[in-house]
């Protein structure tokens, strides 16, 4: 899978780019704030469907566009899969409502026609490397479980529509537990959504639980290589329901503990939950709120069985974010049968000349991977000869190569 050419109107920075976009690598050179990063925001939500930068849709529109009436912000991609050719666009469109309030929506066109967000997800596949991205391994368990979900969602059909029912029906079973305390009333009510969210949560954890297994096998052999041999990666699924049985009386098991939960299968694990939470319905009724579920589940990554979030170095943690996303590349290219189109923001910069080496004859393995860089020096020469080069300025594209 590759891009053949990219259209940006009123997308942050950019007014209006379209260029036809090279195959292998690009590396995009400008100075900070120019634009290179939202360049490559703007090709992940063509695979998300959300930026990961933004907390909002409309933050992705030109400011100079106007915040007044309709304004349209535009993302088309022209891309190759399974040796066919396709055209998707996102379009973030703010308008003002009937009441005078202004509102901000997407809208997603495939190959000219409209589609639901959820059932594009996955057609277009890319791996993002951003520098706050580190935030995945030390900051909270929501930033792990969304990066988890985003992954997934690209290669796991339905995995996206399953999620968003969940966390509605989540919502739901919330306000109705909330309701019950407050006010009282038949607790019967609660099956509807306890079947709701046992069966589409029994296939998020169901997903949770093979997908992680899988990209451990990959992440694990390149961390072992990113670190000379010195440390092995381990990637530790909590989920907030536990499927796999313990026996009473047993402790749980230690944060370093390898757990293999890959033989439970989708009925056993729904047919756990629902019982989990009828044994805590008159306690989640008091609290108010549902407590087990993915929703509240945390993933821990592990080296040497020290836990890297809480006590690794900026050092460790870089190299095992770098190691997760090499993986990512590997573990889609073997779910889909296509190689995602790699970004990478400033992937170098941190690293010192005999690790930079390695991490670009590793990546370098893709069809297409787009590099950002204030510095061109950080490539070797040999690599900035074979590569394609942008410099991007205040939103434009200046020149083709240096």
């Amino acid at each position: 899978m590759y891009l053949t050419r990219l259209s940006l109107t009123n997308f942050r920075i950019f007014s209006r780019l379209d260029q036809d976009v090279p195959p292998g690598a690009l590396i995009l050179v400008g100075d900070n704030a120019q634009g290179k990063t939202s360049l490559l925001e703007a090709i992940y939500l063509l695979a998300s469907m959300t930026s990961v930068q933004a907390d909002t849709a409309g933050e992705m529109i030109n400011f100079s566009a106007g915040k007044d009436g309709l304004v349209v912000s535009r993302v088309v991609a022209d891309y190759t899969r399974q040796n066919r050719e396709h055209r998707l666009e996102v379009r973030i469109i703010q308008e003002t409502s009937r009441n005078g309030n202004g509102r901000v929506r997407k809208e997603v066109l495939l190959d000219g026609r409209k589609r639901k967000l959820n059932s594009v997800i996955g057609h277009f596949n890319a791996v993002l490397f951003l520098p706050h991205m580190l935030e995945i391994i030390t900051g909270s368990p929501r930033q792990r479980r969304r990066y988890l979900d985003l992954t997934l969602a690209q290669a796991i059909s339905g995995y996206s529509a399953i999620l968003a029912e969940y966390n509605k029906a989540i919502q739901q079973r919330n306000a109705l537990l909330k309701q019950l305390k407050e006010r009282g009333g038949d607790v019967d009510q609660l099956a509807y959504w306890d079947e709701n969210i046992t069966q589409t949560g029994a296939q998020i954890i169901h997903a949770r639980v093979q997908s992680l297994r899988e990209l451990e096998t990959q992440a694990a052999p390149i961390h072992h290589d990113l670190t000379r041999g010195s440390e092995i990666l381990r990637l530790k699924y909590q989920p907030a329901y536990e499927p796999l049985f313990v026996p009473p009386g047993q402790y749980s098991l230690q944060l370093d503990a390898p757990v293999d939960r890959s033989r439970i299968s989708l009925e056993e694990i729904q047919i756990g939950f629902r019982k989990k939470l009828l044994e805590l319905r008159r306690e989640e009724i008091n609290r108010g709120v549902t407590t087990i579920g993915p929703h509240r589940d945390e993933l821990r990554f592990l080296g040497n069985g020290i836990d890297l979030g809480t006590y690794g170095s900026r050092g460790q943690i870089r190299t095992t974010l770098l190691a997760l996303k090499m993986a990512e590349v590997a573990w889609l290219k073997e779910k889909t049968g296509e190689w995602p189109v790699l970004l990478l923001d400033e992937i170098l910069a941190e690293l010192d000349g005999t690790r930079r080496q390695d991490v670009l004859g590793r990546l370098t393995q893709t069809e297409q991977a787009l590099f950002t860089t204030t510095d061109i020096e950080l490539f070797t020469p040999e690599f900035s000869q074979e590569a394609a080069i942008w410099r991007i300025v205040e939103g434009r594209l200046d020149g083709l190569g240096i």
